[in-house]
C-alpha cells in the first residue's frame, strides 16, 4: 500500500526520526554507470558507519534499468569490487523502479543514468508524492566534454548533482545560473573509482597500455589507424609489452555503442599481431597496476592513470577535436602523437591543470567526498524534503519533456502510461518464462543495434 501523501492540513514538518538502517538504492543503465553509482553510494554513506553520527549500518540495493546497455553478469563482475554482490543486483523497468521506491522506503537514491533517464525518474518520483521521499543524487561518470547544457538541465531537480572536479563544479553552476535555475545542488567531489598504489617503475617491466573507447573514434578508418599504430609500436619495441585494453566483448554493450570492435579489426591486421601485443579485458585498476605508459584518445582511464601518477599520453593523431573529447585535455601537457611516443617521449602533466580536474594526485582524495557526504547527511537529518522541482516541466518544455518521459513509459505528469504498470507475478513458472522472453528479446535488440543497424547505415551511404 503506498504511503499517505501530505496535504495543506498537515502540521509543520519536524526533523525525521532516523531509521536504524540507512537504505540506499542505486539505479544504473550501463556497466560504467553501475560502477560509478555503486561506488558513489559507498563514498556518500561511509560516515553512516560511525563517527559523529554514530554507528548506523548501510544497506545498498542494486537496480539495473532495462535497456540497450544493460550490463551482463560478466560485465558486472569485471567492474571490480563495489560492495554489492553481482547476483544481488536485479533488472527493472522504469515503472518497476518507481514501484520499488514507493514500497521499499529508501533513504537515498543514486541515479546513475543518462540525462534523459535521470529526468524521467525525477518526474516519476515527484508523481509518487511520497510523504517521506529519499534524497536524490546524480552526476557524471567521467569527463564532461559534450552536451553540457543538455545533460545538466536533464539532471536538474536532484538534491545533489555531483561534479567530479572544481572545474566541472564551476561550469555546472554557470549553466544553471545562466538559465535562472537553482544551482545549490551542484556539489564538488571527485571520480569515485580513483585509487590504487602510486606508480613505481619496476626493473625489467615495460608496459604500454592503450585504453580503447567504444565510440571514440567512430569511423572504421580512424579505428584501423589507431590499431595499426599500436601494432607498429609493438613491432618497434619488441621487448615492450603492448596491451590493448578493451571495454567489452563482441555482442556486449557499454555506455556507448561500439559498432566496430577492435577485436574484429585485429583479426585483419596484415602479418598478424606481434607476440608482445595482447588484447586484454578486466578491471581497469588491475591493468593500471602493471602499466608504465597509458595512451588514449580521451578515455576517463587517463584520469585514473594521472591519479596514480602513471605516465599518461592523450593522442593528437586524429586532431584535437570536440567529437573526440581530447579537447578537454588542452593545457594538460599530455597531448602528443604516436610519432613522439615511438621515439621515447613521455608527457609531463601540468600541475595547475591537474589541480582543477579532481584527480587528487596530491593526496587530497581522502577528503574529496567530505562536502558531498555532509550535504547528504544534512538532508537526511533535517526536516521533510521539499517536493522535487526539475527545471523542465510540461509548462517550460512542452515540446521536449513528454518525449523523454514517454521513452520510459511515463505520461507528461510523471505517472505510468496505461499498460506500463508492472503486473503481479502469478507464480514462479510464469515469472521464469517472462524473464526468459525478456532476455531473448533484449539479446535480439542488441544484435539489431550492433550488427544489423550499422550494415543498413553503410548501405544507405552507397
Amino acid at each position: 500500500m503506498p504511503p499517505r501523501t501530505s496535504n495543506a492540513a498537515d502540521p509543520a514538518p519536524t526533523p525525521a526520526e532516523p531509521r536504524p538502517v540507512l537504505r540506499v538504492a542505486v539505479l544504473a543503465d550501463s556497466d560504467t554507470r553501475w560502477k560509478w553509482g555503486a561506488l558513489t553510494a559507498r563514498r556518500l554513506t561511509a560516515a553512516a558507519d560511525g563517527g559523529e553520527r554514530g554507528a548506523r549500518p548501510v544497506e545498498v540495493s542494486g537496480l539495473l534499468l532495462r535497456g540497450r546497455a544493460t550490463p551482463t553478469p560478466r560485465q558486472l563482475a569485471e567492474v571490480g569490487e563495489v560492495g554489492i554482490e553481482a547476483e544481488k543486483v536485479r533488472e527493472v523497468t522504469a515503472v518497476e523502479f518507481l514501484h520499488t521506491v514507493r514500497d521499499e522506503g529508501y533513504d537515498v537514491v543514486v541515479l546513475a543514468l543518462v540525462g534523459g533517464g535521470v529526468q524521467a525518474m525525477l518526474h516519476g518520483l515527484a508523481a509518487l508524492k511520497l510523504e517521506r521521499r529519499p534524497v536524490i543524487v546524480t552526476g557524471y561518470v567521467g569527463v564532461v566534454y559534450e552536451k553540457l547544457a543538455d545533460g545538466l538541465l536533464l539532471r536538474h531537480g536532484a538534491d545533489v548533482v555531483l561534479a567530479n572536479s572544481a572545474h566541472d563544479a564551476e561550469r555546472f553552476r554557470a549553466v544553471y545560473e545562466g538559465v535562472g535555475a537553482d544551482a545549490s545542488a551542484v556539489t564538488e567531489a571527485a571520480l569515485p573509482f580513483l585509487g590504487g598504489a602510486p606508480y613505481r617503475a619496476e626493473e625489467g617491466r615495460d608496459t604500454v597500455v592503450f585504453a580503447a573507447q567504444p565510440s571514440v573514434p567512430a569511423s572504421r578508418a580512424d579505428r584501423t589507424y589507431l590499431l595499426r599504430r599500436l601494432v607498429e609500436h609493438a613491432r618497434l619495441h619488441p621487448r615492450r609489452e603492448v596491451l590493448l585494453k578493451l571495454r567489452s566483448k563482441p555482442g556486449e554493450h557499454t555506455t556507448h555503442i561500439e559498432e566496430l570492435p577492435y577485436q574484429k579489426l585485429a583479426q585483419k591486421v596484415p602479418g598478424g599481431l606481434p607476440p608482445n601485443f595482447r588484447l586484454v579485458y578486466g578491471h581497469m585498476g588491475e591493468v593500471l597496476d602493471r602499466t608504465d605508459l597509458l595512451v588514449t584518445v580521451s578515455s576517463t582511464a587517463a584520469l585514473e592513470s594521472l591519479h596514480r601518477r602513471i605516465p599518461t599520453a592523450v593522442l593528437t593523431d586524429l586532431g584535437v577535436r570536440e567529437p573526440l573529447g581530447n579537447h578537454h585535455f588542452v593545457g594538460s601537457g599530455l597531448l602528443t602523437s604516436w610519432d613522439r611516443l615511438d621515439g621515447g617521449y613521455r608527457p609531463r602533466p601540468d600541475g595547475q591543470w591537474l589541480a582543477g580536474q579532481g584527480v587528487a594526485a596530491d593526496g587530497s582524495y581522502g577528503t574529496a567526498y567530505d562536502t558531498a557526504r555532509a550535504k547528504v547527511a544534512e538532508l537526511l537529518d533535517g526536516s521533510q524534503l521539499p517536493p522535487l522541482a526539475p527545471y523542465y516541466t510540461p509548462a517550460t518544455a512542452p515540446g521536449y519533456l513528454p518525449g523523454i518521459l514517454a521513452r520510459h513509459h511515463l505520461a507528461p505528469d510523471g505517472t505510468p502510461l496505461p499498460g506500463a504498470a508492472a503486473p503481479q507475478e502469478t507464480g514462479r513458472v510464469r515469472g521464469a518464462v517472462r524473464e526468459t522472453v525478456r532476455n531473448a528479446a533484449r539479446g535480439a535488440y542488441r544484435h539489431g543495434v550492433q550488427r544489423v543497424a550499422p550494415v543498413i547505415r553503410r548501405m544507405g551511404e552507397l
